[in-house]
């Protein structure tokens, strides 16, 4: 037997990543560039599309976030036919000051995002190393006319909110060493607040087309994603691991056999896939989601734990893997509008903290956008 799963899937048409990242410009030791690093990976996991979810703010770990996230994934998008993205917020400083921030809004921002041609908004602010560094609740008045306006127009939110619930107590190195430990309370909100906040969020938009990253952490606690989903029509939710979401699924197999089947609208598959192209574990990722969710087979989980996969339905699969992200998103990505490319670049580019990758954006621009 191969080490993978045979590609494409056999129970999908036209699979779709719907959470990928593009973490660096371009390969440390190699020097490869970033134009085209996934094109690989979906190339040989079979997937018909991927989705860029761009972090241009953030834990600077293990290198800088900026402005140049947004601009590669819309360079990205440009040379790829297959590629959606979604852009993010930026911020000149920390904490958000909305003075300092006149002429780029949350709401300006939205706008030019939109007009370059990206397919929705990806939000880290949730995530409580990123919430500390904006200053804001996420149900707090700087969020909402942005959040408003997506209401509005239907715009996709790809929103990482909360965090495994270790990440409060494991004061392990890892954990320390990457940003994740949160037990700090005068700096970081509790993990119920993070959760009243979203419940608070939605309750000012409740049609949001919120997808909420990583199941909500939720694994433990599905029945809190039932009554969401009974109040909040639009919202959906990504099966993008983290490993301890599986743990929680395998505790409860038959009941979440039943979930994913009674869901099956509500559901995105993903896998956090990035570049510098981790190309073995991104395909280790796209095989190990599916296998669970596809086959009965016994696999290796994401430690030394095993699994037991849920042999779901073909129609599920179908929707998760592929058609519940098309249907919000459509079939083809939105273009790129050139004129509306070269403007951000001009107005942002002081805010890039790479210096080369500043001069490597010209280059690009020579290329691209003539």
């Amino acid at each position: 037997m191969s080490k993978y799963l045979d590609i494409p899937f056999p129970k999908v048409e036209n699979p779709f990543d719907g959470h990928i990242h593009m973490h660096r410009w371009r390969e440390e030791g190699t020097g490869r560039l970033f134009i085209h690093g996934l094109e690989e990976y979906r190339q040989v996991c079979g997937l018909k599309y991927i989705a860029l979810a761009s972090l241009p703010s953030g834990n600077p770990i293990p290198v800088p976030r900026d402005v140049s996230n947004n601009i590669m994934c819309a360079f990205y998008k440009l040379a790829n036919e297959n590629t959606f993205a979604y852009g993010g917020f930026i911020y000149p400083s920390y904490p958000a000051n909305e003075d300092e921030m006149r002429d780029m809004s949350l709401t300006i921002q939205l706008d030019e995002l939109k007009e370059i041609g990206f397919d929705g908004i990806k939000m880290l602010e949730g995530k409580p190393n990123l919430y500390a560094k904006v200053g804001k609740p996420l149900d707090s008045d700087f969020f909402d006319s942005a959040l408003a306006k997506m209401e509005e127009d239907g715009t996709y939110v790809l929103m990482h909110a909360i965090d495994p619930a270790s990440f409060w107590t494991d004061a392990n190195e890892d954990n320390i060493k990457r940003g994740w430990y949160y037990g700090d309370e005068s700096k970081y909100p509790s993990y119920k607040e993070l959760y009243r906040q979203v419940d608070s969020l939605l309750e000012k938009h409740p049609k949001l087309n919120l997808c909420l990253a990583h199941f909500f952490f939720c694994s433990e606690d599905p029945e809190r994603l039932e009554n969401m989903f009974a109040k909040y029509p639009n919202l959906c939710i990504d099966i993008t691991p983290g490993g301890e979401m599986y743990h929680g699924f395998d505790k409860r197999q038959e009941y979440y056999k039943d979930f994913f089947v009674k869901y099956a609208d509500r559901i995105i598959f993903g896998t956090d896939m990035d570049f510098t192209p981790h190309l073995e574990s991104g395909i280790w990722l796209c095989d190990r989601v599916y296998r669970y969710l596809a086959t009965d087979e016994t696999i290796s989980s994401f430690d030394d734990r095993m699994l037991k996969g849920i042999c779901l339905p073909s129609d599920t699969l179908q929707k998760i893997f592929s058609s519940n992200l098309t249907g919000k998103l459509g079939t083809s990505p939105k273009p790129i509008n050139k004129d509306a490319l070269r403007r951000y670049i001009a107005k942002y580019r002081h805010l890039i903290t790479d210096k080369e990758l500043d001069k490597y954006i010209d280059e690009l621009s020579e290329e691209y956008l003539k």
